[in-house]
């Protein structure tokens, strides 16, 4: 089996890639690791480069993603550590995506799902060459390629079957932004459902699943199963 895995760093949440990168994992073994700083289309987010560490006098030289979008392109498979924000931050890639943080909720419930809690939960076999640090593209793609070795030696599931799972719709748990960040959901659906029904109103570009857990829990909520 052949796999991409892909990830970029950003001026935000709303977007403007950094840079990106990605190592490819065949048969189980990591190699042709790639990764390219870009000139964004918008200044840099001061909490953005707080993570990455990315100035803009890094980048101003450098040419706009859709020059060096081609020779990330190739792979029937793209994978990355929330798919859905990669997939989005890039031009059209041809290839299924897969998703590792998908796949780990199914696979390993109850855990944390950040690509570092995954790496020393799950002890990860991770070698990363040197000079890398976490939130650099790069790096983070070797933490995911190991991520995904992993999974697929613990649930046997082939490519098919992994596009497939991330292709569900998934039931999530915990916030993960705004005022509620880090409290169950199902909390949150009991205590101020008003809310809930106010992002389900407001904010267009949620998630598939955030929409799909907002409304089960406040189907719940409005049942009194909660």
């Amino acid at each position: 089996m052949s796999f991409r895995v892909i990830d970029t760093e950003t001026c935000g949440l709303d977007g403007g890639v950094v840079e990106v990168a990605s190592v490819d994992v065949i048969d189980g073994q990591l190699c042709n690791a790639m990764s390219d700083l870009v000139n964004p289309d918008r200044p840099i987010g001061h909490e953005a480069m707080a993570i990455h560490h990315i100035t803009e006098a890094m980048v101003e030289d450098k040419p706009r993603i859709a020059k060096v979008i081609g020779r990330y392109h190739g792979s029937p498979y793209y994978v990355a550590h929330n798919a859905a924000f990669d997939r989005r931050m890039l031009p059209e890639m041809h290839g299924q995506w897969i998703c590792t943080v998908k796949l780990a909720r199914k696979l390993y419930p109850g855990l944390k799902y950040s690509n570092q809690y995954l790496r020393y939960a799950l002890d990860l076999d991770v070698t990363v060459p040197e000079g890398l640090y976490p939130h650099r593209a790069l790096y983070d793609c070797y933490v995911t390629a190991a991520l995904l070795v992993k999974i697929i030696g613990d649930s046997g599931w082939s490519a098919e079957q992994m596009a497939a799972l991330c292709n569900e719709t998934t039931l999530l748990t915990t916030f993960k932004f705004g005022k509620y960040r880090g409290q169950p959901m199902e909390r949150v659906a009991r205590d101020d459902p008003g809310y809930l029904k106010w992002m389900l109103a407001n904010l267009k570009d949620l998630s598939a699943d955030m929409r799909f857990s907002i409304k089960h829990y406040l189907k719940q909520s409005s049942d009194g199963t909660l």
